[in-house]
Formats: C-alpha cells, sequence, structure tokens
C-alpha cells in the first residue's frame, strides 16, 4: 500500500476514536534508578525521539507568536502517522501554550503510541542565561504547562530548561533553573497529580558538561533532576563509537543515578543523513546506559535539520526521513526486566566546587517563588514605583537607587548564584522590587530629614497610604524577609505563584535549533551590577 494511503486511513481512524491511556513510563523507586519502563508489562522503555516543532522566528516584541505543535489539531492528523511510520515513540515540543486545547493533538499521539516531553519555558518566558531570575510569574508559566498537560498519560515530564548554561560564564544561571526544577517537582507532588518526571538538556559544552552533569544531581535528590537530557552533535557522518566520543560520554554517565538520553542529535555536517549512530546508540555499546534519544527535527527549516518539508499543508519526507526509519525499525534492545532491576548506582555526585570555570555553590539554591510574599511588600510600601515604567526608564531609575550607598537599598532583591546570597524579594516583578529599593531609599532620608523630595526618582515614584491589609498572613511573610529583605523565607512551593495565570514578563533562553538564542532585556541582575559597578546613585515505584 501507498504511504500515502496508509497514512490517510491511520488519520482516519485516529481520529475517529477516544484515545485510551497510554501506559505510563515509569522510572524505578523514589530512591534514584536510571532506566525507564513501561508500567503494566516491566519492558524497560527506550526513546525513539523526534523533536517536533517549528523554530521561532519572531522578534524580541513578539516573543509568545510561537506556533504551539499541540494546538493545531489539523497539523497533527497530517504528521502523526508519519511519525509511526518514521517508527517514533516520543516527541519533543519546545513551546506550548497552556490555555490552548491540547487533547485532539495528544489524543494522536496516545492513539500512535507516542509519548511526549515537553520544554515548561517558552520564547518570552524563561530563565535568562546573561540575567538569570527565579521569580513568581516564570513560576506560574512553568505550573500552567504541568497543570495543562499532567491530564494525559502519555506525557513522560518535562525540562525546566535547555542549554541555559552554555560555557563557564553562564554557569551562575544554572542555579536558577536547579531552583525550578526543585519547585516544579515539589508543585507535582503538592497537586497530587500522576508523577511525572522534572530534567534538563544540556548542551555538548567540553569545558562545562561533567560539572553541569554533577551539579544537577548533586546535594539531594528532592532538589534533583529525574532525568538527564544531552544534547549532542559529535557524530557527523560516518563516524564510530570512538571517533564520535560515545565512548567518553558513555563512561562519564556509567554511574549515573537518573535515566540519562539524548535530548537532540543528528549532525548535518554530512549529508543526507544515515543516522549510523542509531545502531550504536541502541546497541550493546550504549544501550545499558543511556535511554536511547531524540533526533533533531521533524520539520525542515532554514538551519537543514529537517526530515520532512511540509508546503501547502503537503508532506514530502526527505532523504533522512527513510534513512532514520530504517534505523529505528531495527532499534530494540530489550534492556532489563523492571522486576529484575535493582539499581546499584543510587549514590549522588560530589557536586562541583565554585572557581574559575564554575560560578553556581551547591547550596543554598535561589528561594521558592511567593507571590503573596511579593504582595504583601509592595502593600506595605510608602514610596512605589508608578506603574507601566518604560523598560529604558526602569534600568536608568535601578541604576541610580541600587548606585547609592554601596548598592544599600538594593540587598533584599539581589541574587548572587556564586555566593549563595539571595534577597527575599529577588523571586518578585522588577517593578515591585524597584518599589522595595525605592522604599528603603525613602526611608532612609526621611530619617535624616530629606524626605521631601526622596519619593520622586524624576517622576518613576509616588506616594501611596501603606497598607495593613492581609494581617495575619503578611505579617510573619514579611518579619521573616526582615527590613532590609535579605532574611529567608519559608513558604510551600505549591502555593509561591500557581494560582497566577501565565504572565507575559519578556526575555527568554529558549531555541529549537542546535546552539541557543536568546530573546528580551536585561532584567534586574544587570540593573542592580550596572549600578554598582558604576557607583552611581513519571510513576515512582
Amino acid at each position: 500500500m501507498k504511504l500515502s494511503n496508509i497514512i490517510a486511513s491511520t488519520a482516519l481512524f485516529a481520529s475517529s476514536v477516544l484515545a485510551a491511556d497510554l501506559d505510563p513510563i515509569v522510572i524505578k523507586a523514589w530512591l534514584p534508578g536510571s532506566k525507564f519502563f513501561y508500567k503494566s508489562n516491566n519492558t524497560q522503555f527506550y526513546l525513539r525521539g523526534v523533536a517536533y516543532q517549528q523554530e521561532y522566528s519572531g522578534s524580541d516584541d513578539t516573543p509568545n507568536s510561537f506556533k504551539d505543535p499541540l494546538a493545531d489539531a489539523d497539523a497533527c492528523k497530517r504528521d502523526v502517522p508519519y511519525l509511526q511510520k518514521l517508527n517514533a515513540n516520543v516527541i519533543r515540543v519546545y513551546a506550548v501554550d497552556p490555555t490552548a486545547d491540547h487533547s485532539a493533538c495528544m489524543n494522536l499521539l496516545s492513539n500512535a503510541g507516542i509519548y511526549v516531553i515537553a520544554d515548561l519555558s517558552s520564547p518570552g518566558e524563561s530563565i535568562i542565561r546573561n540575567d538569570p531570575q527565579w521569580t513568581y510569574p516564570l513560576f506560574a508559566r512553568y505550573a500552567a504547562v504541568i497543570d495543562d498537560l499532567s491530564q494525559y498519560t502519555n506525557v513522560i515530564g518535562f525540562f525546566a530548561g535547555n542549554e541555559v548554561s552554555n560555557n563557564p560564564q553562564t554557569t551562575d544561571a544554572s542555579a536558577f533553573v536547579k531552583a525550578a526544577v526543585r519547585d516544579m517537582k515539589r508543585y507535582i507532588k503538592a497537586k497530587n497529580y500522576r508523577p511525572m518526571g522534572v530534567g534538563y538538556a544540556t548542551n555538548d559544552d567540553a569545558s562545562i558538561r561533567v560539572a553541569m552533569a554533577n551539579y544537577f544531581n548533586c546535594e539531594r535528590a528532592d532538589e534533583s533532576i529525574d532525568f538527564w537530557g544531552y544534547n549532542i552533535y559529535s557524530w557527523c557522518g560516518d563516524s564510530s563509537f570512538q571517533k564520535s566520543g560515545y565512548d567518553v560520554r558513555t563512561n562519564e554517565f556509567h554511574d549515573y543515578s537518573v535515566p540519562v538520553f539524548f535530548a537532540e542529535y543528528g549532525c548535518n555536517a554530512v549529508e543526507p543523513r544515515t543516522f549510523t549512530e542509531v545502531d550504536t546508540l541502541y546497541g550493546p555499546q550504549m544501550n545499558g546506559v543511556w535511554s536511547g534519544g531524540i533526533v533533531y527535527m521533524y520539520f525542515q527549516e532554514q538551519n537543514n535539520y529537517g526530515l520532512v518539508n511540509v508546503n501547502n499543508g503537503q508532506v514530502s519526507p526527505r532523504a533522512d526521513y527513510s534513512y532514520l526509519s530504517k534505523r529505528l525499525a531495527t532499534a530494540t534492545p530489550t534492556g532489563v526486566n523492571k522486576a529484575d532491576y535493582t539499581p546499584t548506582n543510587t549514590a549522588l555526585q560530589s557536586c562541583p566546587p565554585v572557581n574559575t570555570n564554575w560560578l553556581a555553590t551547591a547550596t543554598p539554591l535561589p528561594p521558592a517563588p511567593n507571590q503573596q510574599l511579593c504582595s504583601c511588600m509592595v502593600d506595605s510600601l510608602t514610596c512605589v514605583a508608578r506603574d507601566n515604567l518604560a523598560s529604558k526608564f526602569l534600568s536608568t531609575t535601578f541604576s541610580s537607587v541600587c548606585g547609592y550607598q554601596d548598592g544599600k537599598f538594593c540587598k533584599g532583591i539581589d541574587a548572587n548564584a556564586t555566593t549563595g546570597e539571595y534577597g527575599a524579594y529577588s523571586v518578585c516583578t522588577p517593578e515591585e522590587q524597584l518599589s522595595f529599593a525605592m522604599n528603603l531609599y525613602y526611608k532612609n532620608q526621611v530619617s535624616q530629614g530629606n524626605g521631601e523630595d526622596a519619593c520622586n526618582f524624576n517622576g518613576a515614584a509616588s506616594i501611596q497610604s501603606a497598607s495593613q491589609s492581609g494581617g495575619s498572613t503578611c505579617t510573619p511573610l514579611l518579619r521573616q524577609a526582615g527590613t532590609s529583605g535579605t532574611g529567608s523565607v519559608k513558604a510551600s512551593a505549591a502555593a509561591a505563584g500557581a494560582s497566577s495565570s501565565a504572565s507575559s514578563s519578556q526575555g527568554a533562553a529558549y531555541a529549537v535549533a542546535p546552539g541557543m538564542v536568546d530573546f528580551g532585556f536585561l532584567h534586574l541582575g544587570a540593573y542592580v551590577a550596572t549600578a554598582v559597578v558604576a557607583g552611581v546613585g513519571m510513576i515512582w515505584l
């Protein structure tokens, strides 16, 4: 039968039935276990995956104008049969709209036996490598994605970040990603969802790859990743286990305590891609350590990594598609039976020390975002930032207030992953943080008899009547934070911002192509640093 006929009949069948719950993928043991299994039959699960999302090509002004691949039912009806023919059992999606209806696509995928691993970020909402923050609007975005996708049993889990740290100078950002991992794991548990994994997808930078893997799986299991994704493009053309460095990478993860897999692979330096690495990845040299991988990518774009061309709604498989389909058809390692598997590699890694090549201390991590804390703080202030300040005005005002007295008024909003010092209000929005710093400066000036014009900042601030609303709720939070905002606030991560809708806060580090692309503008960390330097004013068994 022609492929087109198979496609048509399969799509018709898939769209005409209700999706049965797909057998969940599990990791053995609440304590670390380094393999995936089908829940019902104890068979080990290997990812035969494909990255399924068109590249983001929008501007800084429209960072969330990406196309959600799970919200386009017509595209899913068109593409799922091709994914089946490819012998894929997993797709990776890089950004979804948690307010969209994903039921049609998720049902089609479930009927086809295809699982999903979803990134929690989006082009406009993620942890930015050059100015990392973990705030409650971002928490709300990540939580909203989990809320939406938790209803589907073919969701394996989520990536809390993708190549955020990509060289030694950006490794401090990993502390904020690991905090996101910690809080999303706690959120899933607190919401009593079916346990799903939260992991990270790293790049293959030789100077930090070992430290990255160790950092995200050290200190405490409940704050560490549940699986580790590796974006690797070292096998090009007719390479080998040794030439590609796969032998070294496999040895590095031999005793890693959680599942590891290739979150992206498929070098295109030699075309067409014949995917000779598939035989090795799923063969005896690697399948005892690695749980398969995800080929980059389904759609042919300018980056020239596509398996298919899509023109005017019609799919045309490329040569790469044919080669990969044949390779994946024989990628059927037996693995180990869950009932016979007793993990011996349960120990966490040793945390990397802070040095010139690693800038994130192991502990403490950034605090859990707490929207209520931020709201209580703003209500308690007398001098606050005016609404809707333009980003340029916001930047210059931060530079002024944080430049006074060696940054004294910004200690409560600063975040330093290298020293492990985090202000209680570092989890708030830039506008809320600016209000806190302004108010501290204003109170300082009032105490010195200079308060008449101290709450002005060239028109950026105004006086409000401080409110004590929130009473018994706000009082202990503000007391823990302290007058200067440098205290530690104990709060449940499940309530840390989950009630707020997904925010439209700007800035991201997001990519659906090998190598990271940054969008957005610099936020608070850059403001404070500039001012101070310048000296100016899954199921677990």
